[in-house]
């Protein structure tokens, strides 16, 4: 949850990161690969190439910018195309803290069973932005848990719905997601400019939020839907 300003870093060297992130619950595991499931990130593109707008007006990517991105409706998905803003809010971890981000926040707007805020980190969430008269996400059928497909450079990264941000910018997504997915995660400077694209399946919740496999377990099963479906 925040309130910034972030003109992004060129990004030209993102692509040379490591592509893989440590699971939330295993440190010190082989890094995974960033495409996730068993639906390409190609296949996915593919049913989100035109809009149907069902937000009341646009967004915009960081406040210096024109409002120019609508969330879009499909069957049993929403979707925007954006760019990627860095959210290491959540529990203090070892590169998201105050030192490390300048608006860093110690909650987030969702939490784990256990009642502690998310950690960005180590999990793949996303932000949505809080309920305006330009949008209603859970008026949507999206709820906190909620799975996300995060499709960049032709990788697919399943995350869920952990935080909510200002009413009227969108895109942005934990460090744990940008890292999977190839993007410099660093929260002051890291991001990507443009590219990304979030899918949100309606009316899915993972159980317990803080579970990536559960994410990447349900994701698959609702992108393969979602295909079938559109």
């Amino acid at each position: 949850m925040r309130m910034r300003t972030l003109t992004l870093a060129a990004a030209s060297g993102a692509a040379l990161l490591a592509a893989g992130v440590l699971p939330a619950s295993a440190s010190g595991a082989t890094p995974r690969s960033a495409q996730e499931g068993s639906v390409s990130a190609a296949d996915l593109l593919a049913k989100v190439k035109s809009c149907s707008q069902i937000s009341s007006g646009k967004y915009k990517t960081d406040d210096e910018t024109s409002a120019t991105i609508p969330v879009c409706g499909k069957n049993g998905a929403v979707f925007w195309k954006a760019d990627m803003d860095i959210d290491c809010d959540g529990q203090r971890t070892t590169n998201c803290n105050e030192d490390r981000d300048p608006w860093y926040q110690d909650d987030t707007a969702f939490h784990q069973s256990d009642g502690k805020p998310l950690k960005a980190e180590s999990l793949p969430y996303i932000v949505v932005p809080s309920s305006s008269s330009i949008w209603n996400y859970s008026s949507a059928g999206i709820k906190g848990g909620g799975v996300v497909a995060v499709i960049y450079n032709n990788k697919v990264e399943y995350a869920v719905v952990g935080d909510t941000g200002p009413t009227k910018i969108i895109g942005e997504a934990s460090y744990a997601t940008a890292k999977a997915l190839g993007i410099d995660p660093d929260p002051a400077t890291g991001g990507a400019d443009s590219g990304v694209t979030y899918i949100l399946f309606k009316n899915s919740k993972v159980s317990p939020i803080e579970s990536h496999s559960a994410a990447v377990s349900l994701g698959d099963q609702l992108a393969k839907q979602f295909l079938a479906d559109n």
